[in-house]
């Protein structure tokens, strides 16, 4: 299970609220004192895990973290761009592409590490992708590689489409398109978490994106909530895992995002080469296969590049030396498997 959380800051992920944005100036925040009666503590543990309950309550004891850079733990993007586009692909493919240099709707040229699982006999036609952005089905080039890809206000395809499917699209239909592009990260959740129930996939993947809408709109309380969310959804699909017998105890949950951000008090609500420290991004696993040593701290640098290849070695599979663009795995996280 791999999911991604747009531009969702490593400081957050590891330190929780930022005071300094928590306010109308800075963070564009409705109402100050609510937002620091839900995600305000004295200490960088306390707001983090006031912030991320279910990633501190059991990735941070049970699994592994990857990318607080104040604990010499760095975790970072190799694409040089620092904007989503590059990042999926990095994280996707393995390796950056020079080619790929725009969020532009264009056919990914380069075969990701879903596609190529997918022309494994066992795996071919159990993986599936689902992402709150609509470029997703070019990043992962549906066309090409036969996955199946939903995302953005696409509805759920299929002629025999569950109640709760059919349900979801017709509130995607019906509810009001705040942006074209994105739809809530609630229909992707949902949608993502049916088929799973449904179809039962090797492979899901689930890319959520509201952190990011609400980062450049300057909203950071809304930046909050939608990343408290996305740690309630992924509460929800590990206790799902957990419930059925086929997956618990035998499947992988890796964490990420696609870039980081700037600084307060307001490069953080942008990204890119030109903006100091968005290269910076976090990385979390947790899964049988995974030594359960928590906040990692002073290791060498992990890199986005290497998502895709530790995907493929957690199903017991060699990607890096199948596509030489791909980084290495990540060992650490690997050491129950050797």
């Amino acid at each position: 299970m791999l999911v991604t959380a747009d531009g969702l800051r490593w400081q957050e992920v590891f330190a929780g609220s930022d005071r300094a944005l928590m306010n109308k100036e800075n963070g564009g925040v409705a109402h100050p004192d609510a937002l620091k009666q839900s995600f305000w503590h004295d200490t960088p543990d306390e707001r983090r895990e006031a912030l991320l309950p279910f990633v501190w309550s059991t990735v941070g004891r049970q699994g592994q973290l990857f990318g607080n850079a104040e604990k010499g733990s760095v975790a970072r993007v190799t694409n040089g761009k620092n904007f989503s586009y590059p990042g999926y692909n990095e994280i996707l493919t393995g390796g950056a592409d020079p080619r790929v240099d725009s969020n532009a709707k264009r056919p990914n040229p380069n075969k990701n590490v879903l596609e190529w699982l997918n022309a494994q006999p066992q795996f071919a036609g159990r993986i599936a992708a689902f992402g709150s952005w609509d470029v997703f089905p070019f990043i992962l080039n549906r066309q090409r590689s036969g996955l199946f890809v939903n995302a953005g206000w696409e509805p759920i395809p299929g002629a025999d489409l569950s109640p709760r499917e059919e349900f979801l699209n017709r509130l995607m239909l019906d509810t009001y398109h705040y942006w074209e592009d994105s739809r809530y990260d609630s229909f992707t959740h949902h949608a993502a978490l049916e088929h799973f129930k449904k179809h039962a996939p090797r492979v899901l993947y689930v890319a959520f994106g509201e952190t990011d809408e609400f980062a450049h709109q300057g909203r950071y309380d809304l930046y909050l909530h939608a990343a408290h969310e996305v740690d309630s959804y992924l509460k929800e699909i590990w206790e799902e895992i957990q419930a059925q017998p086929a997956y618990r105890d035998k499947t992988t949950l890796i964490v990420t995002t696609d870039h980081g951000r700037g600084d307060a008090p307001v490069a953080w609500k942008s990204h890119g080469a030109r903006v100091d420290g968005s290269e910076k991004i976090w990385i979390a696993v947790l899964g049988p296969d995974t030594p359960p040593l928590g906040e990692r701290k002073d290791v060498d640098d992990v890199t986005q590049s290497q998502v895709a290849a530790t995907v493929a070695a957690l199903l017991g599979l060699d990607y890096a030396a199948a596509s030489p663009q791909a980084a290495k795995s990540i060992e650490a996280v690997l050491a129950k498997r050797h």
